[in-house]
């Protein structure tokens, strides 16, 4: 593989939805686009995404958790592909793309809150499996995932457009965030072995195997049920619910059910197309999801 190669598959593109697909829902709530600031707000997301991916290879490559023995795609620290220190300058490269983006958001907007919700995201991408006790060994990271890969990253891009948080808002960002906690899982079913192994006490090797996919198939129904139950809120009262058109995002159901079957007995390697189906169910809900806001705010 050339170099470039190599650094994008360290990269993980298959998750980087997972930053940049809230930036979409969160824009679609807002009903007004500053285009800018939607850039800027992808950088963040992005941004992010690549320096969680990058940190989270070098953390567990130099301490041993990421071996020969795991079960997904070789990771750059782990393997040899690159050496830790230029992983670790990767990982600080891209959170500092997220940072100036950020910067210019919080100057056009609210200075100290979007300042202060920046440096929480940073710390949290740093921490996740670095610094004296990582939160993802602690049981965690699907908590934070939710937190700053939903909400915040939903919510957080509608207020940069309006400077103010829809109710659909939130909506969009529970079902952004119960995705991308069910992408989190999927990934820690399958290095429950290694994980074990090694001392990582994530939520997967907390609640062990059986529970686990019991985990990821009710992050996945309960995502795709927001959507209905939003409905249901708004039709109730416009102020706290999301407009019926959201639930284009259910069209995205059928690429649920593959990884919904495979999940309740694959092993291994075999459960890789159990994470790349719902990355692919995530982006789909979520860029449906924005598309019928759009056709709201429009028509």
């Amino acid at each position: 593989m050339s170099t470039a190669a190599v650094w994008w598959r360290g990269a993980r593109p298959r998750t980087l939805g997972a930053g940049l697909v809230p930036v979409a829902v969160g824009t679609a709530a807002a009903g007004e686009v500053i285009w800018w600031r939607f850039i800027a707000a992808l950088l963040v997301g992005g941004g992010l995404q690549v320096g969680v991916n990058y940190a989270n290879d070098y953390f567990d490559g130099v301490r041993g958790v990421d071996t020969t023995e795991r079960m997904g795609p070789p990771r750059l620290t782990a393997s040899g592909e690159a050496t830790p220190r230029a992983v670790l300058v990767a990982a600080l490269l891209a959170l500092g793309v997220a940072a100036v983006a950020g910067l210019a958001l919080a100057l056009a907007t609210q200075p100290l809150l979007i300042l202060a919700v920046g440096a929480l995201a940073l710390i949290a991408a740093l921490l996740y499996s670095g610094g004296p006790r990582p939160y993802a060994g602690l049981g965690l990271g699907e908590l934070m995932v939710f937190v700053f890969f939903g909400l915040m990253a939903t919510c957080g891009s509608a207020y940069v457009m309006v400077e103010t948080i829809p109710a659909s808002a939130w909506w969009g960002g529970t079902v952004m965030g119960l995705l991308a906690v069910a992408i989190l899982v999927a990934n820690n079913l399958r290095d429950i072995p290694t994980d074990t192994a090694s001392g990582k006490r994530t939520l997967a090797v907390r609640l062990g195997d059986r529970r686990t996919r019991v985990l990821y198939r009710a992050c996945v129904v309960a995502a795709f049920a927001t959507l209905p139950i939003g409905v249901l809120a708004y039709i109730a009262n416009e102020a706290v619910g999301i407009p019926q058109w959201a639930l284009f995002g259910l069209i995205a159901w059928p690429l649920a059910i593959r990884p919904m079957e495979v999940v309740g007995s694959a092993t291994g390697r075999d459960l890789i197309p159990v994470l790349t189906g719902t990355a692919a169910t995530h982006a789909a809900c979520g860029l449906l999801t924005a598309f019928g806001l759009v056709l709201f705010a429009t028509l």
